[in-house]
Formats: structure tokens, C-alpha cells, sequence
């Protein structure tokens, strides 16, 4: 079995984004992180941290929130735009690039990643991680692997 999907001849509907958000919403690593996810209009998808918790901090003393923090809501953001083609496929991170601008700092946080290129089974995506006042201060270039397997539970990675 090849591990190259079919390319999907259209995009998917906004119902479709909605339910996958949904799903993986629910799955035990969101609610215990305490992101959402959404596809605001099919063109990206938007993670938010709403409320900043104290484990998140740790970067330049206690006021920033932590660089591995970031990186996960980087991940969550750019593991997750192949689903704005496709979001019945399995897909996987291979490589995040994460340059850090600014202390993450405020109550809330905001990830939109969208795609920049790609063929059937890669993606090449980019994102911006904005505070609370809508600073940018993070930005992520990612590699995410499309396979051609559905998701287990046949509408998102989200089994639990």
C-alpha cells in the first residue's frame, strides 16, 4: 500500500473543519493543555490558549510562557493544516523552525498557521503566535507528512 493519499478534488466543507475541530477538541491532550482549535473560514487554523495557566510559564522568570509550550501550540496549529485539504488523512510533523521575537507574555494566546505549498503528501506550513494585543511573538516554518491512511476514528485524530 502506497503512503501517498489521493489529492481530494475539492476542499473540504466548513462542516467537515468543524466536526474535526471538534473531535480533536475533545481529545485528552487539548482539554488537559487547555487549547481550542478552530478553522476560522477554511483558510487556517487558529489555536488559542484562552487562559494562560501558571504550569505555562517559565520563560525569562515567571512572566513569559515557556518555549516548549509555544512549540506545542506551534505543533498543534501545524500538525493540523492538512486538514484544510484533506481532513480525513492521517498526517504527522516532521520539522518545526521556531524563531522567538518577543517575551509570550498576557493572559491568552493565538496560533494561525496556514499552508504555504505542498504536494499529496506534504504540506509546508507557516504560523504566527500572537499575545494577547495582537503582537506577533513567535513565528513557526513546519514539514508536516500526509499519509494515505484515514484517522482511526475515520473523522480526526482525536480517539479518546
Amino acid at each position: 500500500m502506497s503512503d501517498t493519499p489521493s489529492v481530494a478534488s475539492s476542499s473540504p466543507s466548513q462542516a467537515q473543519l468543524d466536526r474535526f475541530a471538534e473531535l480533536f477538541n475533545q481529545s485528552l491532550t487539548l482539554r488537559h493543555f487547555g487549547a481550542r482549535m478552530s478553522f476560522p473560514e477554511g483558510r487556517k487554523v487558529v489555536v488559542e490558549l484562552p487562559e494562560v495557566q501558571p504550569q505555562h510559564r517559565g520563560g525569562l522568570g515567571a512572566s513569559a510562557v515557556n518555549g516548549g509550550v509555544l512549540s506545542a501550540l506551534f505543533d498543534f496549529a501545524i500538525g493540523c493544516t492538512p486538514a484544510l485539504r484533506d481532513p480525513t488523512r492521517r498526517c504527522a510533523t516532521v520539522q518545526l523552525s521556531m524563531s522567538f521575537e518577543r517575551p509570550a507574555t498576557g493572559p491568552h494566546l493565538r496560533v494561525e498557521a496556514v499552508i504555504d505549498n505542498g504536494g499529496p503528501s506534504t504540506v509546508f506550513a507557516s504560523a504566527k503566535l500572537m499575545d494577547a494585543e495582537g503582537r506577533v511573538c513567535a513565528r513557526c516554518q513546519g514539514v508536516v507528512r500526509v499519509s494515505s491512511q484515514p484517522w482511526a476514528s475515520g473523522e480526526s485524530p482525536a480517539t479518546n
